[in-house]
């Protein structure tokens, strides 16, 4: 978005005088505004990006290639279909025919079944067929009842269940119900409950109202039932009453009651389903004119004679094998013989044996089963293919079938097959049959075959090419339109436009045999049923509507129709269409038969990132290798790309026979789809290859050079924008006793004068009381350490002494009896005695880059730190002096150190960063008594108070809170180290119902514990007499982003134990400073603000409206303590911000760490961190840079002193965050869209590695589930953050480090990777 500078002199006069205004204001900084302002006036363009905070990542629109193909021709008009032959003998209705047949030639065949054998098990006759009719619709009628009331009326639906083996129950079924005058609505046998598409189904049959299905009784038997021995109700099916129909069941009709066989109507006969590219399942209504028309044009454009024989090897529920084998073949009084699925797959032969035994004159196939019988045929050398004239190709519309027929000819021409003989033809569930060769003998043309360049066909443009090359797309005619029909061409998208002479489009068909309507789907029906095309001028061609068939194609020499492609099959990728038939076949030419088991491939598309994607999936055989299966992987790719020019997204590879199945072979794409969406394919093997495919990404971004610090505060200055900084209340003017200036003498002064007041409560695992402190005996014990390491110990003032214990009352006494002796005191977690591989090593790190003389223990960690185990993990001759302060001697302390000025050293804070880096920070006494007071402040301690503390004690604000406050502030302490939750999960909740405690604090690896730990379990805990209602302020400590979604679960899951919904809070502290931000007791509640996630990659902050796409919740981090001063700065200029900007946090405050101690003296190194200065503005202040990246903003709220509240939001850590594509990423944010990806993903983290992305997600699930989640990570990652995921590493819980606190190592994780020691399941590297 580009921003006009206003060109009204009024205007620029009102900017030029507010800059004039801050110069004259600004002291001491005239020359830096004057040149700010020379170089403002020439980047007034710059000034106004920077003010304006409107960055938008917009995908790039794929532009058009000037050079495309565009088409030419002249405009097609609409072509009529010879006229439908008027025959006075022709019967007024397809029942009106079966009437005659079943009464004046009832022992004429009507159809035979077949067994799997080929052995024919029973001929139906005509005057079977209607006998049996009339005795079913005749019980529908009159002999199903429900409370009285027939069941059914005419004009209900009905479903028919019949197994494909069964062709004579369905016939009889299919014609009872037209008798009956009710609505057959065919459908599959469910075999299970979760069989492909079935929900789909039972949606329709729902929609259609349907409350009873016909069956046979072997097929109800086989139907899964529940325990009461009724059939089961499917999923997502309506409760349906299942009627058998065989002979037994059947009531004789009446004397007196006839059917009543009416004229056709436009009265619904029959719906048929269909399933959508996307799995949704629709019920197209055809009428009885529809049926009796579509019947006679089939007979002329065939020349169906009567009592011709049919052989018909496709399903006769629905399509072409009901409209040929069930329908058409009454009207004639045919036979047909019915080849059921289940012996074409014993015997691919057996259609053909058929033919040749019956003398069959007609038969109805597919490409399959000419393909199937190709590879058959050797064994068989007498049949005879003579008698046919006709071998009609259903699906000859699909490009490989050309294949098929040319195959099957070439091998079976010697076996009597004619040439004019094969007869592809189109057809569509809405339009029924649209064209169909005729042979010549009919009066055909010759056939006609097409070969296109598969290039200008992605642009909808057909261009005539050469066959020696791959890039082209060979296709056969399908022969002329239907008789009586009208069929047009018209434009894919939008407006029905007629298509010109060398442009691909959609077919339409106007006639009187096509399909009416989606039973109850009224506005697609329009859409669909009811196009009107338009010539070029606009003018409608018709005031007929016509069809749209969903088939993608053109009219070719002699008025021969080809079809190159279905609607449901198209894929348009940047902008050209592809067709997944043609890439299957593409996918298919490469090595099949050793590789792709039976041939099994599914392509589809998926929306990634406003674009189709093209994804490939194969069955592969159980004998192929992993080398294999990437050698076939890596061909195909390399195929598609040379003949199509397309990439393919992501190839997937299953197991054999894993893929869902269409009910008669083939494979069920929208539930392939389906099942990838949700990842649940369960691939063997996958590639993704999104680097090649997905060429829409936003443009990097580029940096704007040489923007001053200056120009920026000018800039925030035009927009109206503040300076962010913002401080805590002031403490300079709070009166403060000498005495408090060190913790020592606090702890004197508090022995003499209330040496029993209690200071500590340590709780063990059962929730008792381990141990306590008081005033006096915390003295006494720390006077003894104190003599300890003097006489034990003899060590001077000055030297520097690692603790080593487990949380308790221990630690905190020998802390001080370092501070009595003189000593440095560095608090340090004991090694885990099942772990001391991976923990003494960091023990020994601390003591050594301490430089700690003496370590201070008890006799348990003494045994472990020298035992045979640690020896194996570290070298344990260079331990220091290694005390037992277990029994110590009861002497008394000669006198208690005092320094000789506040800003000598207290102690060491030291503590492994989630970078992996070990820093030690120096606290002086100055500041760690001006912590205390800033905390008391904060949380209102006082003496009286009680507060429960959940955390870790050995650094930050879990140690300041465990050893400093309470001997500061008086408060008793209830300790709760969090390791005793592992035994008792609500330890901590229960302590603070059991003391009332109105404060507390915890770690967010405690509260996550308790969510998952205790999320069944609050009534349990309610019996108990948990109570949290006493709570005021539950503070979560933290160096990072507030984790908003697990304080929120927490506040709702234990709102019914009385917790607040306002109690939860975050603190913010870091190395520099323990504590910036801490809730406290007072002040205006924790606000949360949403912000532009897609603004902040930019360093931008801009705020929106919950819920808006993009948004990201954030959660402000406590309010900022007494004595804090905050300021946001430039990570790189160091110059201040305004608050719409993001950057660095930097901290002013008498609390704030001296420095970080380290071995090797790097001070230098980090000397900025601490003792920062702005580059313009406020020059002298000194500030500390906290290395977190966050921002600050006032809120409406009013704080205590009755000013606006300022609220400070914490994004995330500078050293975390990855810069790709010129913009700044928080591994949160990536990690959180991978989290919610898919249910089994249990934790995630990312980080960069050579400029790659590399997601690591943690797999709670069986392993079979590892491969999917490769894809949705991809695509989630794409879709959300614009990022392209180079390496998926799927790997086992756990194995993703954490620390104490709760946070993520990533870049231990990191290390882990690249030295191969992770042990993943899978890793996918993207293409």
């Amino acid at each position: 978005m580009s921003f006009e500078v206003p060109s009204n002199p009024k205007g620029s006069q009102q900017m030029i005088s507010i800059i004039t205004k801050q110069r004259r204001s600004s002291d001491g900084c005239e020359e830096e505004v004057n040149g700010s302002w020379n170089s403002l006036k020439c980047n007034l363009p710059i000034l106004y990006r920077l003010t304006f905070p409107f960055y938008c990542a917009l995908v790039l629109v794929q532009q058009p290639d000037p050079n495309q193909p565009k088409p030419e021709g002249n405009q097609v008009n609409v072509l009529k279909g010879e006229p439908l032959g008027v025959v006075t003998s022709w019967p007024p209705s397809l029942l009106a025919a079966l009437q005659r047949w079943g009464t004046t030639q009832s022992k004429a065949p009507c159809l035979t079944a077949l067994d799997t054998a080929g052995k024919a098990i029973y001929t139906l006759t005509y005057g079977k067929l209607w006998s049996r009719s009339l005795k079913l619709a005749y019980t529908l009628l009159n002999k199903l009842t429900t409370k009285n009331e027939p069941l059914l009326k005419p004009g209900d639906r009905v479903a028919l269940v019949f197994p494909n083996s069964d062709p004579v129950m369905f016939m009889v079924a299919f014609y009872g119900c037209l008798l009956a005058e009710l609505i057959p609505v065919p459908i599959e046998v469910p075999l299970t409950r979760k069989d492909a598409g079935s929900q789909q189904i039972g949606f329709l049959l729902g929609s259609c109202g349907v409350t009873l299905a016909l069956t046979t009784d072997a097929c109800q038997k086989g139907l899964p039932k529940a325990q009461t021995g009724e059939v089961v109700t499917f999923k997502g099916w309506p409760r349906l009453i299942w009627f058998v129909i065989d002979g037994k069941h059947l009531a004789k009709p009446a004397k007196d009651w006839q059917p009543q066989v009416r004229d056709a109507s436009a009265e619904i006969a029959y719906i048929e389903y269909k399933t959508s590219k996307e799995g949704s399942t629709v019920g197209i209504t055809v009428s009885h004119a529809s049926m009796l028309a579509h019947c006679h044009a089939l007979t002329q454009a065939c020349g169906y004679s009567e009592a011709e024989t049919l052989t018909n090897v496709l399903d006769f529920k629905r399509e072409a094998g009901l409209w040929h084998g069930v329908l058409t073949s009454v009207m004639n009084r045919m036979h047909v013989i019915s080849i059921p699925y289940a012996l074409m797959k014993v015997n691919p032969l057996s259609w053909i044996q058929k033919v040749c035994s019956y003398k069959a004159r007609v038969a109805v196939v597919k490409s399959r089963d000419m393909h199937w019988s190709l590879l058959a045929q050797r064994d068989q050398r007498d049949v005879s293919l003579s008698s046919l004239r006709m071998l009609i190709v259903a699906d000859g519309a699909n490009p490989w079938s050309i294949s098929s027929c040319d195959a099957f000819l070439n091998v079976f021409q010697s076996r009597g097959l004619r040439p004019e003989v094969i007869c592809p033809c189109a057809s569509s569930s809405e339009a029924l049959t649209v064209a169909i060769r005729r042979p010549s003998e009919l009066g055909g043309p010759p056939p006609g075959k097409a070969v296109l360049s598969m290039n200008c066909l992605s642009f909808g443009v057909i261009r005539v090419d050469t066959e020696e090359k791959l890039s082209v797309l060979t296709v056969q005619d399908v022969g002329q339109i239907m008789p009586g029909a009208s069929m047009c061409v018209v434009k894919v998208d939008g407006t029905p436009y007629l298509c010109k002479a060398d442009e691909v489009g959609e077919i339409c068909v106007n006639s009187g045999a096509t399909g009416t309507a989606y039973f109850g789907l009224l506005g697609i029906t329009k859409n669909v049923f009811e196009a009107i095309p338009v010539t070029a001028a606009g003018m409608p061609v018709s005031d007929q509507p016509f069809t749209r068939t969903g088939l993608l194609g053109f009219v070719g020499p002699d008025y021969l129709v080809f079809v190159v492609g279905k609607l449901d099959g198209l894929m348009t990728v940047s902008g050209r269409r592809h067709n997944a038939d043609d890439v299957v076949a593409t996918a298919l030419a490469v090595e099949p038969m050793k590789f792709v088991y039976r041939g099994r491939i599914a392509v589809f598309s998926v929306p990634v990132l406003h674009d189709d994607r093209i994804v490939l999936v194969a069955e592969q055989r159980p004998d192929a290798s992993e080398e294999d299966s990437f050698q076939w992987m890596s061909r195909v790719l390399q195929a598609i790309d040379s003949i199509h020019q397309v990439g393919v997204y992501c190839l997937a590879l299953v197991p054999a026979n894993t893929l869902p199945k269409a009910p008669l072979g083939g494979i069920h794409i929208s539930e392939t789809k389906q099942r990838f969406l949700e990842g649940a394919l369960h691939p063997c093997n996958v590639l993704m290859c999104p680097h090649t495919c997905v060429t829409n990404l936003p443009k990097p971004r580029q940096k704007q050079p040489d923007v001053g610090p200056a120009s920026m505060i000018v800039g925030n200055l035009v927009a109206g924008k503040r300076i962010a900084q913002a401080s805590g209340r002031d403490v300079s003017q709070l009166e403060d006793n000498d005495q408090f200036l060190y913790l020592a003498d606090v702890l004197q002064w508090r022995a003499q004068t209330t040496p029993d007041h209690p200071l500590f409560l340590l709780l063990n695992s059962k929730g008792t009381v381990a141990s306590t402190a008081s005033c006096i005996q915390l003295h006494k014990r720390a006077e003894r350490v104190a003599v300890a390491l003097m006489e034990k110990g003899r060590l001077n003032v000055g030297d520097h002494v690692a603790l080593v214990y487990p949380p308790g009352v221990d630690l905190i006494a020998t802390f001080y009896g370092c501070l009595y002796a003189g000593c440095v005191p560095i608090t340090v977690r004991p090694p885990h005695p099942q772990n001391l591989a991976t923990t003494l090593p960091t023990v020994k790190m601390i003591v050594e880059v301490s430089k700690s003389a003496c370590i201070l223990t008890t006799q348990a960690i003494m045994k472990l730190l020298r035992s045979k185990e640690a020896a194996a993990a570290v070298d344990i001759k260079t331990w220091p002096t290694i005390l037992d302060t277990d029994d110590m001697p009861k002497k008394k302390l000669a006198s208690v150190f005092r320094p000789a000025s506040p800003d000598m050293l207290a102690y060491l804070d030291f503590s492994v960063s989630t970078t992996g880096i070990l820093a030690g920070v120096k606290m002086s006494h100055a500041a760690t008594s001006a912590l205390c007071r800033s905390i008391k402040l904060q949380c209102e301690l006082y003496p009286s108070r009680q507060i429960a503390i959940c955390l870790d004690p050995y650094c930050g604000l879990g140690f300041a809170l465990w050893c400093l406050c309470s001997i500061y502030s008086g408060h008793q302490s209830i300790l709760v180290p969090p390791l005793e939750l592992e035994s008792n999960v609500s330890l901590w909740l229960s302590a603070v119902s059991q003391y009332k405690v109105r404060v507390t604090f915890c770690s967010y690896s405690v509260m996550e514990i308790c969510t998952k730990g205790l999320g069944t379990q609050t009534d349990v805990l309610r019996m108990k007499g948990v109570n949290l209602s006493c709570v005021r302020t539950c503070m979560v400590v933290a160096e990072e982003r507030p984790r908003i979604t697990l304080t929120q679960s927490f506040s709702k899951l234990f709102k019914d134990l009385g917790l607040s919904a306002r109690a939860v809070s975050t603190t913010f502290g870091c190395r520099v400073n323990v504590a910036i931000c801490l809730q406290g007791t007072a002040g205006p509640d924790p606000t949360t603000v949403y912000v532009d996630m897609r603004a902040l990659r930019h360093d931008r902050v801009r705020l929106v409206e919950r819920g808006s796409p993009h948004s990201l919740p954030l959660m402000e981090s406590g309010k900022i303590l007494p004595g804090v001063k905050v300021i946001i700065a430039h990570t790189e200029t160091k110059g201040p911000l305004g608050d719409s900007h993001l950057g660095e946090i930097w901290v002013s405050s008498p609390h704030n760490a001296t420095g970080y101690y380290t071995v090797y003296g790097e001070e230098a190194l980090h000397a900025d961190h601490f003792t920062a200065r702005l580059s313009f503005g406020d020059t002298q202040t000194l500030w500390a840079r906290t290395g977190y990246l966050g921002f600050l903003r006032r809120t409406q709220l009013t704080d205590a002193s009755g000013e606006r509240h300022d609220a400070l939001y914490v994004v995330g850590s500078l050293d975390e965050t990855l810069e790709l594509r010129g913009m700044r990423y928080h591994p949160i944010d990536i990690e959180t869209s991978v989290i919610r990806a898919h249910k089994s993903i249990a934790e995630c983290a990312v980080f960069t590695w050579t400029n790659l992305l590399v997601v690591v997600v943690e797999l709670e699930g069986s392993e079979q589930e590892a491969l999917d989640l490769v894809a949705l990570v991809t695509n989630v990652v794409l879709e959300e953050h614009y990022l392209i995921v180079g390496v998926v590493v799927i790997v086992d819980p756990g194995v993703i480090p954490i620390n104490s606190r709760g946070e993520k190592q990533r870049m231990h994780l990191r290390d882990g990777f690249l030295a191969d020691q992770l042990d993943p399941i899978y890793v996918a590297y993207n293409m």
